[in-house]
């Protein structure tokens, strides 16, 4: 052809995806992507808090568990050994698992569970994240006390896009249960009623001062300052069931990530943080010595429940000199923080989050959508059929569930991933959740007078590289609350939310499709909406349910089937060898 050879381009998923990957690899560092293991031994252990001694499940020994570290690019194994008289599954929560769906770890969803006495590697890539995500249980409530940071570096040569801090401290804000996590969800599920809350709110496992029999040194947690050095909070909110607020007596935070990705940095003097969320948050120390030697950092839970939930205060301590005695710990002034229901908090906090949207680290919102879908949120009943001391113990003598669109998920008895790969879905899903609720209502009104809900297996099939938004609405069913949805294998940008009922002709027009968060896990606001979205581009079978534990032991979740594309590299491959078999 005169003039030399014509350039083609080749703008197909396969080609973009290709392209990304060669840019990665291009980066400095990148090419020095290693391979690191981890063991983790479950075994039983032996702890102490607020007097009382008993034997909770642990990893390596250790409450909480062992901090992973890897760099963006890195091939983790992790290799699972289970002791303990319980099954059990490991998920990493937030990890994309492109195309290593085998490794996600929720329990009949992508893997039957490690039974005691075996053994299985977790083997996947940590592929375009950077920032703080962390691994849990996901059986039952073992992730009450199994549960530990994971931190993505990035690569070597390339530096954060805010000032580096002087030291990094990973925060697990978690809940203490006197009794066995286990045998709360067991009577709750018995009786149809709500579970028993937690004793304390923790800081690494420390409950702190203001808790009863929790004076000792070793009972609360001190993180140790330099006056003129800034610090990085790692905090990840491995509660079962509490949102959080969270504050530092007299400074400032600057908000840098979210669930591994960078954001727009802002200050708050308070965060929220939702279960199952993270946050990468600086804390610049006084320049000099300031008047006090210490302050109080704080959490108290927000909810909007009308049932019991833990209304206790935890604390820890920020150091800039040691402090004395249990008396000083008690001592200091904790941090002003909102009432447990002020929601109003909540969305002006919420509302901050901005993608960075740089040329490095770009915002890729899906601009048109080629399927739609509509969930309604929220908590039902099931009639009571198995009666304790004469009745059941939910609202009007039925017992407690929840629901997507009327649909209360039940929990399989083999692994989903596992069904789909073999194209054997007969008796265990069915491909037809309502894409709408079947009979649409007041969603934040007056509740229906049938508030019962349907049960099933159900999943939403998708075609690989489908755009796919999703408008998540609570309702005023049993009463609003915030429901902190998570979605597995993906991350999603949060595009919209407000309060009320959605409103397609008028909310569509204030999305932000520009520098949206982009976030695993979000918080459905009470009696309110958000809208996400997401391109369905990783094969496999991903679960999104409430990270309220009790909500999720209810029912409140569903699953997308995502379908292998046209190419080799966006097929499922193969289960591994050593997969669990149930």
């Amino acid at each position: 052809m005169a003039g030399g050879r014509r350039r083609l381009r080749c703008l197909s998923p396969a080609c973009l995806f290709l392209a990304a990957a060669v840019a990665l690899l291009a980066m400095p560092g990148l090419a020095a992507a290693r391979t690191r293991r981890y063991t983790f031994n479950v075994t039983m252990a032996t702890v102490t808090r607020l007097c009382v001694t008993k034997s909770i499940p642990t990893v390596n020994g250790l409450f909480p568990g062992p901090k992973v570290v890897v760099r963006e690019g890195d091939r983790l194994v992790v290799q699972v050994h289970n002791n303990i008289n319980s099954n059990v599954t490991f998920h990493w929560h937030g990890i994309r698992q492109l195309r290593s769906g085998w490794a996600d770890g929720p329990s009949y969803i992508t893997q039957c569970p490690i039974r005691p006495g075996q053994s299985y590697a977790y083997d996947f890539r940590v592929v375009g994240q950077r920032g703080t995500l962390w691994w849990h249980a996901h059986f039952s409530w073992l992730r009450a006390t199994l549960y530990g940071p994971l931190v993505i570096l990035p690569p070597r040569g390339v530096p954060y896009p805010f000032p580096k801090p002087d030291r990094e401290v990973p925060l697990m804000l978690g809940e203490w249960f006197n009794a066995d996590p286990e045998a709360v969800i067991k009577q709750a599920l018995r009786t149809g009623g709500g579970p028993n809350v937690s004793d304390a709110y923790t800081f690494n496992g420390l409950p702190g001062p203001t808790y009863n029999c929790s004076a000792a040194a070793g009972d609360t947690f001190r993180l140790r300052v330099r006056p003129g050095r800034t610090y990085m909070l790692r905090l990840v909110n491995a509660a079962l069931n509490d949102e959080l607020f969270f504050a530092v007596a007299n400074h400032t935070l600057t908000v840098v990530g979210a669930d591994a990705s960078y954001v727009k940095p802002f200050a708050a003097t308070t965060l929220v943080i939702s279960p199952g969320q993270t946050m990468d948050v600086l804390l610049a120390a006084a320049a000099a010595s300031p008047p006090a030697p210490a302050y109080a950092i704080a959490v108290a839970p927000y909810t909007n429940t009308v049932g019991t939930f833990d209304n206790t205060t935890a604390v820890a301590a920020l150091e800039y000199a040691p402090l004395q005695g249990a008396a000083a710990l008690r001592a200091l002034p904790p941090p002003a923080l909102p009432l447990y229901n002020d929601t109003g908090a909540v969305a002006n906090f919420s509302a901050k989050f901005r993608s960075l949207a740089s040329a490095r680290y770009p915002a890729r919102v899906p601009r048109s959508v080629d399927r739609k879908f509509f969930f309604a949120v929220g908590l039902g009943a099931d009639p009571c059929r198995s009666r304790v001391n004469g009745t059941c113990q939910g609202p009007n003598g039925t017992r407690f569930a929840a629901s997507m669109n009327n649909v209360s998920f039940t929990m399989p008895r083999t692994s989903l991933l596992q069904a789909h790969y073999q194209r054997r879905y007969g008796g265990v899903l069915t491909a037809n959740f309502p894409a709408a609720p079947p009979v649409p209502f007041n969603y934040t009104g007056a509740p229906p007078n049938n508030t019962f809900v349907m049960h099933g297996t159900r999943v939403v099939p998708l075609r690989f590289n489908t755009s796919v938004e999703v408008v998540l609405q609570d309702t005023s069913i049993l009463g609003a609350e915030s429901h902190p949805l998570h979605l597995h294998g993906y991350d999603f940008f949060v595009v919209g939310q407000g309060f009320g009922n959605y409103d397609a002709a008028n909310d569509t027009a204030r999305y932000n499709l520009v520098d949206p968060v982009q976030r695993n896990t979000v918080s459905v606001p009470t009696a309110g909406w958000v809208a996400i979205r997401f391109v369905a581009d990783n094969p496999g079978v991903w679960i999104m349910h409430c990270h309220l534990d009790v909500h999720l032991s209810w029912g409140l979740a569903m699953a997308w089937l995502v379908n292998d594309g046209p190419l080799p590299n966006q097929k499922l491959p193969p289960p591994p060898s050593d997969i669990p078999k149930c």
